[in-house]
């Protein structure tokens, strides 16, 4: 019988806590890791706070030592882009080189930043966050302070990044066209209050208004908003989201829809494949309904549910999506779904105007998600009282003096 071999393209974080989790699970058999980066693979979370901020080294964010790979029989293939899968001959075909047969495939393509495409859009100055080498970038441009920095996107990105850059002594404009910042993500209750955060640390936030234009020789010098406003800047960092890599899977038939389309167990259209991390639209059995989740939690723990699933394993990945932020003096910790439409009220627990309490999401009085602000230890409670889906009394829920456990109901 000959060996198996399991593929995984993309060596990113949950390709490589994949490919960690078969051999930890005892899998014997050939197992190809390929990324087209020619970094090993790395956690994304530095590349807007420690490493960004010159806090950490670049060693840090990796998920392996250098020689964990060879050791543990992994085959890391960098700097390799796969141009096709090939399903009925089960293979992988990579643009040089002889095509991978695979009996597994994992695809943990991720996701790539969305581009504007307004005029001006190709001078230099202008910064997209999105791997070890544009954040090494955006640091070195980013590091000597005192430059005119714009930021177009006011999400979680585009709000690390403006940050970063205050921190380093730059002057710092935000350009958003929501009325708040992360108005799609925890909706303008909460988004309101990152709003103060950063005009209290001397950002100029423009919402309401996107980016037109840039001007520049060669170099970008300003920002055109829609309003017809120029913003003079030196440095531009463009944070307005992110599309799943989603073309190999498309190119060979799978299910797509705003993600590659799995199921609970993480596997495709296709029995042979699976999807995990930023590029997987996954069916939430909680939530009942599906689920594309870019964060950094569902990465790390995506990727190895899916090489048990490969394993043949019983599985349902039904983790509660979770975040955490560190903004100036504000850390902050995100369980559940946010986004408005999907709540009908927002409620608050300690001291807001402080910067440390708790904001919980209801709907039919149910917590559907919650926030925990320089509040620590307390995710697991929050994340029990989102899965328990029961009513919860809001007097109670925003009373600092009734502990979150006691509000749990027993299964």
């Amino acid at each position: 019988m000959s060996q198996e071999t399991f593929v995984i393209v993309g060596a990113s974080l949950a390709g490589a806590k994949a490919a960690e989790t078969l051999r930890a699970e005892g899998f014997d058999g050939r197992v190809v890791l390929v990324g087209e980066e020619i970094e090993r693979p790395y956690e994304r979370p530095p590349l807007s706070k420690g490493f960004l901020l010159g806090k950490d080294p670049r060693d840090k964010a990796h998920v392996h030592d250098a020689d964990w790979y060879e050791s543990n029989g992994v085959e890391l293939r960098l700097g390799v882009r796969i141009e096709a899968i090939g399903r009925e001959q089960k293979e992988v075909r990579p643009a040089t080189g002889e095509p991978i047969r695979y009996d597994r495939l994992l695809l943990a393509t991720g996701a790539s930043p969305r581009r504007l495409d307004v005029p001006g859009s190709k001078l230099q100055g202008i910064h997209y966050l999105r791997s070890m080498a544009d954040a090494a970038e955006l640091r070195e441009a980013l590091s000597h302070g005192g430059r005119r920095v714009v930021v177009a996107g006011a999400g979680w990105i585009g709000l690390e990044t403006a940050a970063a850059a205050r921190t380093y002594g730059n002057d710092v404009t935000v350009i958003e066209h929501e009325p708040t910042p992360l108005h799609g993500s925890v909706g303008p209750e909460v988004g309101g209050l990152f709003a103060d955060l950063h005009r209290r640390n001397g950002v100029d936030l423009r919402l309401d208004q996107g980016v037109a234009g840039f001007w520049g020789a060669g170099q970008v010098s300003a920002v055109v908003t829609s309003g017809g406003a120029e913003v003079p800047a030196d440095v531009v960092i463009v944070g307005i989201g992110v599309r799943p890599n989603t073309g190999l899977a498309e190119a060979a038939g799978l299910e797509v829809s705003d993600g590659i389309l799995v199921d609970a167990s993480l596997r495709t259209s296709d029995p042979a494949i699976f999807a995990a991390g930023d590029v997987a639209s996954a069916y939430h059995p909680l939530l009942g309904r599906r689920i594309r989740v870019e964060h950094w939690a569902n990465a790390l723990n995506a990727g190895p549910a899916a090489a048990r699933a490969m394993l043949g394993q019983e599985v349902s990945y039904e983790r509660i999506p979770y975040f955490f932020t560190d903004q100036y003096d504000l850390g902050m910790e995100l369980s559940g779904v946010a986004t408005p439409g999907e709540y009908d009220d927002v409620v608050f627990r300690g001291d807001v105007d402080g910067l440390e309490f708790l904001a919980f999401w209801l709907q039919d009085g149910r917590v559907v998600a919650g926030m925990n602000v320089n509040v620590w230890d307390v995710t697991d409670d929050v994340q029990a009282l989102i899965r328990s889906g029961d009513p919860i009394d809001p007097a109670r829920l925003t009373d600092p003096k009734v502990p979150l456990a006691d509000l749990i109901q027993p299964i």
